[in-house]
């Protein structure tokens, strides 16, 4: 029924998500600025150019660099003490005979980077990141991207995707989404099949 499998990476493969928003509010607070879960949350799956322009729209006079600087300074230094893998990535990619592929909004330094330190660095055939596209997610083109590099047409992929952002990319490039959702809920509006864990979406779609 497939030819490919493409996991996002941030929520999906690896739980950063949780560190990210930690290391965000605790760099934003550094700087004087009380910023809510939901403002948080809305900056979820999306590329650092567009959760800069989010961020600007609330919080004009607030120094960009700078708080880019404390957060990422607090969140490697989280992530380089511990990677944590979501429940279920090895055993999936153990069972899997498809070819692989990332395709992620982190730049291609950061995303090496973690798959570095998740143990990942060889697991996947292509690793698609925002620095390979001309539009982010949630326009089409980084799925569109993966699939082709793959060789395979994108009605013939199954995505894995946490994020709203990323299930309406995958989705508007034509390929089966199954949707695992991180600590957002799922609208359900982008996704063929919403899966409590990555195994159980596996064996929705039969890849397993």
């Amino acid at each position: 029924m497939f030819d490919a499998v493409i996991f996002d990476l941030d929520g999906t493969l690896i739980d950063t998500e949780s560190v990210a928003l930690a290391a965000g509010m605790a760099a934003f607070g550094s700087l004087g600025t009380t910023v809510t879960s939901d403002f948080m949350h809305s900056l979820v799956g999306v590329d650092l150019p567009s959760s800069a322009k989010i961020i600007r729209s609330h919080h004009p006079d607030l120094d960009l660099d700078l708080l880019n600087s404390r957060w990422r300074a607090g969140f490697e230094a989280q992530i380089a003490k511990d990677m944590p893998l979501k429940p279920g990535v090895m055993d999936l990619l153990a069972q899997l005979s498809l070819p692989v592929a990332i395709c992620t909004s982190t730049g291609r330094d950061g995303a090496h980077y973690k798959l570095g330190l998740a143990g990942l660095a060889n697991a996947f055939a292509h690793v698609i990141t925002v620095d390979d596209v001309t539009h982010a997610k949630p326009h089409p083109e980084p799925y569109l991207l993966s699939a082709a590099r793959l060789g395979v047409n994108p009605a013939r992929c199954v995505v894995f995707e946490d994020s709203e952002v990323g299930s309406e990319a995958a989705h508007r490039a034509g390929c089966t989404v199954v949707q695992v959702p991180d600590f957002i809920p799922s609208t359900g509006r982008f996704a063929h099949h919403i899966a409590p864990t990555l195994l159980d979406g596996a064996r929705l779609v039969g890849i397993i």
